[in-house]
């Protein structure tokens, strides 16, 4: 579970009762959790409801993955090949070829972009891979409905963590840089909110605690509001993540501005968050790919046995580093703050350097850690989940999980969905990456046996934990040696 930056203190908003003989989706099934995942077969719908057919098969992506789409309306969708087909202003269409320096729209731009801005402007619920670029799904489709001579709120995007609302809005900056739209980042700051002026930038990203707090102090006006993001929606609309935070919004949002299109974004969702969106969001539109799909084949696994604690320390120090101390980014992933405070000394300790992130940690600090790491001035970040999410570091080719996810509430049970993210911190993009699980015990080895289970696949183990030529052939095997 990402680590909370803010806490979820509002009271919760109850959903609307559904009616006594509610429509029938993939969602209102009641079933084993570990055998189904948004994007597996489409159950039986009404006629409004149809499988969208958008001639995917007929573009030039490199991009392997079955996306399928499902519609609620007989509104005509065209997908797009080029991101002149999406009728995007020139200032939008520079942001993207001089600035991003983008060639064509990744599959899921291609399918979801159409659906985000065609009126009558229906919601979405997407689900894809990481890396596959949903970002900028969200980010032009914020920009792109955005009026630039309105100069009040019009797009509103939550995110879970500081981090990324950081991060997103630097992508949309410079996809937009040529737009004149104007943009704010809500997260926590020292600044009392009576002594802030009200908001008036067009676009704001931030963290749902911070948004709640502008609302109702009335710094933040939500008259015009016409679209908002929910990335890492899974997490947002979770009972341990901001669900209450996250309904709080969207109510509010919904009294002041009847018309706002809602878009949620992740890689993830889990069957009780599916079956809370569809009581929540109205009229949508999804995209999703199969769950045996979400793995990423460009990222090669690797289950490492280990004896005991010391033996994962010189797995990371003699093997990995030593192996793959020119193979770029290294990002660990530990389960607690004692265990990346107990990692960070050990290694330090030998003499490597890295740095550590959590959320106990200052703000200032934290930005501090991650702008070094982008920057490319650290090479080895130690994490809890607070970056396992949306994370976004092209140059990232190693991941190693220290401790595999549980869930927080069965320590027992591998969080599934957290695993997902944090592997795609690496081969971002399509690019070569590897991920090795330190796995200590029977109780790790059940896990990963788990981990394994659900998603269908089979993670290679690594014969030996103190051999180099083990090590050298899962690199070679990951294609990065």
């Amino acid at each position: 579970m990402a680590e909370k930056t803010e806490s979820a203190s509002a009271a919760a908003i109850s959903a609307p009762a559904p009616s006594a003989e509610p429509t029938r989706l993939w969602g209102d099934e009641v079933e084993d959790p570990s055998k189904r995942s948004w994007g597996d077969e489409v159950g039986e719908a009404n006629a409004s409801t149809t499988q969208l057919d958008l001639n995917v098969e007929g573009l030039t992506i490199d991009d392997e993955s079955t996306i399928k789409a499902v519609t609620r309306s007989d509104t005509p969708y065209t997908s797009a090949s080029t991101f002149e087909d999406l009728n995007l202003s020139p200032e939008l269409l520079k942001g993207l070829y001089v600035d991003m320096k983008f060639q064509k729209p990744s599959k899921i731009q291609a399918i979801s972009l159409p659906m985000i801005l065609t009126p009558p402007y229906k919601n979405l619920v997407a689900q894809a891979h990481n890396g596959s670029g949903k970002t900028t799904c969200f980010v032009l489709g914020m920009l792109s409905r955005v009026d630039p001579n309105l100069k009040a709120p019009q797009a509103l995007c939550i995110c879970p963590t500081r981090e990324l609302a950081i991060q997103n809005l630097e992508v949309l900056r410079e996809m937009g840089k040529h737009t004149g739209i104007t943009s704010e980042c809500a997260v926590p700051m020292d600044i009392p909110i009576r002594k802030r002026p009200p908001v008036m930038a067009q676009i704001i990203i931030g963290t749902p605690g911070t948004i709640k707090k502008w609302m109702p102090s009335k710094k933040l006006g939500l008259s015009f509001v016409k679209i908002l993001v929910f990335d890492e929606a899974d997490h947002m609309l979770a009972e341990y993540g901001f669900k209450d935070d996250s309904l709080s919004i969207m109510t509010d949002i919904e009294r002041s501005s009847a018309h706002c299109q809602v878009l949620l974004f992740s890689a993830t969702f889990n069957e009780t968050v599916r079956n809370f969106v569809t009581r929540v969001v109205k009229d949508y539109n999804q995209l999703f790919v199969k769950k045996e799909e979400l793995s990423l084949e460009s990222v090669k696994q690797y289950k490492v046995l280990c004896p005991d604690e010391l033996a994962k320390v010189m797995v990371i120090k003699d093997r990995i580093f030593e192996l793959g101390e020119n193979l770029g980014q290294t990002i660990i992933f530990v389960r607690t703050r004692y265990s990346a405070g107990i990692l960070h000394r050990s290694l330090a300790e030998f003499g490597y350097e890295v740095t550590t992130i959590m959320g106990a940690q200052k703000q200032e600090d934290r930005d501090k850690i991650v702008k070094e790491f982008k920057d490319g001035l650290t090479q080895v970040l130690i994490s809890t989940d607070l970056l396992a999410r949306g994370f976004d570091q092209q140059q990232v080719n190693l991941v190693i999980n220290y401790d595999l996810p549980v869930k927080h509430d069965t320590p027992t049970e591998p969080d599934y969905e957290v695993y997902l993210h944090r592997i795609g911190r690496a081969g971002r993009f399509g690019r070569k990456g590897a991920v090795f699980n330190l796995l200590l015990g029977d109780m790790d080895k059940m896990r990963m046996e788990k981990i394994e289970r659900h998603f269908g696949t089979q993670v290679a183990e690594v014969p030996s934990w103190n051999s180099d030529e083990d090590f050298k052939g899962a690199l070679k095997a990951a294609g990065l040696l």
